[in-house]
């Protein structure tokens, strides 16, 4: 006969996939009932909607059926209120960047705003997904986010735990973290100095339960300042993609971005030229809108390669007002989904500007 300490045992093989310690020590195992051949394993998450409930279920039944005396192993959820979170040596909240397991981290970075970095961002993301591999985007830029707004229709809900944050869900599993996410209205202004902005952004990195992951795509904030800095210094990069429009202006300001990212060693993966183009859908004539292109000659004086030149689009930029990116289709894009795919994993954490 089995007894009850012999199942506690059992049950301490499974760990809490975020806290990192076992269910019993946790207190998630109020009582075990034994009916002869039959058992009752209470359990009691320490949140209501716990998200892993399912895979606790059935590593629970799975260790029980070890023992392999028992006909039928059930497990009641039990979420009483009187559930206290734990005393002595509780884990604090955050800190878990030991968890996230991403192979390769991207950000997609432009000298300044209105040039379509969040675009390229989000589409870059959709298009490594349809690739199946697994992905997160990261909207680091805190006082313009526009991430969510591409990826949902409505606004999703966080889960919250309480040890990490777990991202968004798109409709095509995309992971997704934005401050505006976490806003109680989505046209909420975030009036913050810029030291608050740079500890926001490095806690979507140490307080975000990603996972593993292929590819964590980031959407920097526009410019050389703080906030992009933090995220370079705070996050093993992988290389960082640039983004213009045909306008000089914009071509000077993207070779100021380089230079930043010559200071701290980042390596710069290519140039991706926003708008253009468009092309007449009565002719298929090309128009150069905004004038013409000053990629080649900003790649050449980078040394990096154009990755692509990409048009205006009147449908996509609607499907993207509408949630619905991951809807949009770009032939133009492949190559630079085929360049990301390439990349070489980082092997440490940027340097830090003399």
């Amino acid at each position: 006969m089995h007894n009850k300490s012999e199942i506690y045992n059992a049950l301490r093989q499974i760990k809490d996939p975020e806290l990192e310690r076992d269910i019993v020590e946790l207190g998630f195992i109020p009582e075990i009932e034994i009916d002869g051949t039959r058992i009752i394993i209470h359990f009691c998450p320490d949140i209501f909607n716990c998200p892993f409930i399912n895979w606790f279920k059935s590593e629970i039944v799975k260790e029980v059926n070890k023992i392999n005396v028992f006909e039928s192993v059930e497990v009641m959820i039990d979420h009483s209120s009187e559930n206290k979170p734990l005393d002595k040596g509780a884990l604090p909240f955050g800190g878990i960047e030991h968890l996230n397991q991403v192979k390769k981290v991207v950000a997609i970075m432009s000298g300044k705003g209105g040039v379509g970095k969040s675009f390229i961002a989000g589409m870059l993301a959709v298009a490594l997904r349809r690739a199946n591999y697994d992905v997160g985007i990261l909207d680091a830029d805190i006082t313009g986010p526009s991430i969510p707004k591409m990826f949902f229709s409505r606004r999703p809900l966080l889960t919250p735990t309480p040890r990490a944050i777990l991202p968004a869900l798109s409709q095509n599993g995309i992971k997704v973290m934005s401050v505006n996410l976490l806003l109680q209205h989505d046209d909420e202004a975030v009036i913050w100095r810029g030291p608050l902005i740079g500890r926001a952004i490095k806690q979507f990195w140490t307080d975000t339960l990603w996972g593993n992951m292929d590819f964590l795509i980031i959407d920097l904030p526009p410019g050389t300042s703080d906030a992009p800095l933090t995220v370079m210094q705070s996050l093993p990069m992988s290389g960082v993609l640039l983004v213009s429009s045909p306008q000089d202006l914009a071509g000077m300001v993207v070779r100021k971005a380089a230079s930043m990212m010559k200071h701290i060693e980042i390596p710069i993966l290519g140039l991706v030229e926003n708008m253009s183009y468009f092309t007449a859908p009565d002719t298929g004539v090309n128009y150069d809108v905004f004038g013409p292109s000053h990629a080649e000659t900003t790649a050449e004086a980078l040394d990096i390669p154009v990755v692509a030149r990409l048009p205006i689009n009147a449908n996509i930029a609607m499907l993207c007002d509408q949630g619905k990116v991951e809807d949009c289709i770009m032939p133009e894009f492949e190559a630079v989904k085929e360049l990301i795919e390439k990349i070489t994993p980082p092997c440490s954490l940027p340097k830090m500007p003399g």
